[in-house]
């Protein structure tokens, strides 16, 4: 007969549970850091060990050399670089590999057979560049934070240290990269696709042909977040950035909508419809009021056109839902008469007129306040 703590489940690991490191372990990379002889340099050996296997190979080719290669002309492979973001280098530069010469041609080949046109295949390559340029900095400073975190080593300690980590994660990041981007570009064709057939991807004929996409645009900006900021540490600051960011994020993505950008104490997000920017408008204002480490937030939100460029969005949309989020209350959702007359009769959402306001560029404006009526809202769990 087995006891009951023998019969227990174990309780499932979650992403919300931290990684213990034991004592043991946190004590031997202690150890290591001081009986490092050069503690403040780096393992030069495992760097090269780190780039080659990064790199595919020895750097061996230089910039002509991988031009001929792709069949191109140093010109059109200097736009490539550029567009991925590298740095310009010297027609003696020994930098480049195969792997290099392999990108270049995928790129090239995709102008030869009129898949691209140059413009598009510049514009794509720059997309690419400039996300997981993005997103390299950001995963290694979470690697450094997590490190300097869990094995109280310093700043500096980390950093040097995660030379020697990283092997143990590239392939694995590369497998999860290649899984979100194949997941996120299915779920785009899944919403043009819907969009396309409700009729709801575009503005009508009537409209400015300038502004093609209809979209909710709104904007979240932390309230009193330049005082915060001269009140805290570089440390907290960060923190506390990427908490809002992180919750921001959660809440945008619960609710069906794309967050464009952070600008320190600001998202910028899109819905594809009213009623979805709504819901994800005041369920940021909800969350940034009731979490006790942040201060509120003040929440703007325009239904209308947009250009949609290099992964960011423009027009008078974007314009005037910024400027409405620098009226709106804190903890307060605001719109204007156009996008709350698309929410009218909708008993999820109460609307308050408020008085005019004159905007510089919009003229007379008619705002109104935004709050939740019946139904949960959005739901984050």
């Amino acid at each position: 007969m087995t006891s009951n703590s023998e019969q227990r489940e174990p309780e499932p690991l979650t992403l919300s549970m931290p990684r213990i490191v034991p004592k043991e372990e946190v004590r031997a990379v202690q150890a290591d850091v001081r009986e490092d002889p050069q503690p403040n340099k780096v393992n030069r050996q495992a760097v090269r060990d780190l780039e080659v296997r990064l790199l595919g190979s020895e750097r061996t080719m230089r910039r002509r050399e991988v031009a001929a290669g792709a069949g191109v002309s140093l010109l059109s492979a200097r736009k490539i670089w550029r567009a991925l973001g590298f740095a310009n280098l010297g027609d003696e530069d020994v930098a480049f590999t195969q792997a290099d010469l392999e990108a270049l041609t995928t790129i090239i080949d995709m102008v030869r057979d009129e898949r691209l046109t140059e413009e598009a295949a510049i514009s794509i390559t720059r997309s690419i560049g400039q996300m997981t340029d993005r997103m390299v900095v950001w995963q290694v400073e979470a690697l450094v934070e997590e490190m300097v975190h869990q094995m109280r080593i310093t700043d500096a300690e980390a950093r040097k240290r995660l030379v020697t980590e990283l092997p143990n994660l590239i392939e694995s990041l590369e497998k999860v990269l290649l899984y979100s981007y194949r997941r996120q570009l299915n779920a785009a064709v899944a919403r043009l696709t819907v969009r396309a057939e409700a009729g709801l991807g575009a503005a009508g004929e009537h409209d400015d042909d300038s502004m093609p996409l209809l979209r909710a645009v709104g904007f979240a900006d932390l309230v009193s977040y330049t005082s915060l900021s001269r009140q805290m540490n570089e440390k907290t600051l960060a923190q506390l950035v990427q908490r809002f960011e992180n919750k921001c994020a959660e809440i945008i993505s619960v609710g069906g909508g794309r967050l464009v950008k952070t600008v320190g104490d600001e998202v910028l997000y899109l819905a594809s419809t009213p009623q979805a920017g709504a819901e994800i408008s005041l369920a940021l204002a909800k969350a940034m009021a009731e979490d006790e480490l942040l201060p509120s937030a003040r929440v703007g939100m325009v239904w209308g056109g947009i250009v949609s460029r290099l992964g960011d969005i423009y027009g008078p949309t974007v314009n005037l839902a910024s400027r409405l989020t620098a009226l709106a209350e804190p903890g307060t959702v605001l719109l204007d008469s156009t996008t709350a007359a698309t929410l009218a009769g909708d008993e999820r959402f109460v609307l308050m007129p408020q008085k005019v306001r004159t905007i510089r560029g919009f003229g007379e404006i008619h705002p109104v306040t935004l709050a939740h009526g019946t139904g949960t809202g959005l739901i984050v769990d």
